[in-house]
């Protein structure tokens, strides 16, 4: 699915993210820039280790921020580690929110066109999609509608019942 807003576009897919064609693709951080499991863990086995060292030197990002580093041997040339909320850890909503917009803004500050998505904070942080879809996908229209040099967003999504939740939320947003 995909929807124009000004001149740009805001895309769902399913699938793996880290075969997704895209100057970057966004990493479901933890604070520490430990690629651990899911998404992270994805990360670090097709990209090999080049993207961990890059993280151990930054040494960290607070929950709702962003850092870039290389995209070791994934399509991407960048990933961008976006550190989520916590579920039960307070103003979820919020740093939510934060962690999608610092991303954007990272991707428009290196000069980026095109940034993927995972579904940030729903898979061991607990948070619920539903909920999630709606944050960032307000968040990256909002963001498109203002001045940014990004041309392509795209949310990849693990599986139907995730792509159905985005496409569901997507379709009342952007009616909106």
């Amino acid at each position: 699915m995909q929807v124009q807003i000004n001149d740009k576009t805001l895309e769902l897919a399913e699938g793996d993210i880290t075969e997704l064609d895209t100057d970057a693709i966004v990493n479901a951080a933890n604070s520490s820039l430990i690629l651990g499991a899911g998404v992270a863990g994805a990360i670090r086995a097709k990209g090999g280790p080049s993207i961990q060292r890059e993280c151990d030197e930054i040494g960290g990002c607070p929950v709702g921020g962003a850092v870039i580093t290389g995209g070791g041997n994934l399509k991407a040339r960048h990933v961008i580690h976006a550190v989520g909320p916590r579920k039960g850890e307070g103003d979820e909503e919020e740093k939510l929110r934060n962690a999608t917009l610092s991303s954007l803004k990272v991707a428009d500050d290196n000069g980026l066109q095109s940034i993927g998505f995972p579904a940030i904070s729903t898979g061991v942080f607990g948070f619920p999609i539903e909920r999630c879809a709606e944050i960032m996908l307000s968040g990256a229209i909002d963001y498109l509608q203002g001045e940014t040099g990004l041309a392509r967003v795209v949310f990849c999504l693990y599986g139907e019942e995730a792509y159905g939740v985005f496409e569901g939320v997507l379709e009342k947003c952007h009616n909106c």
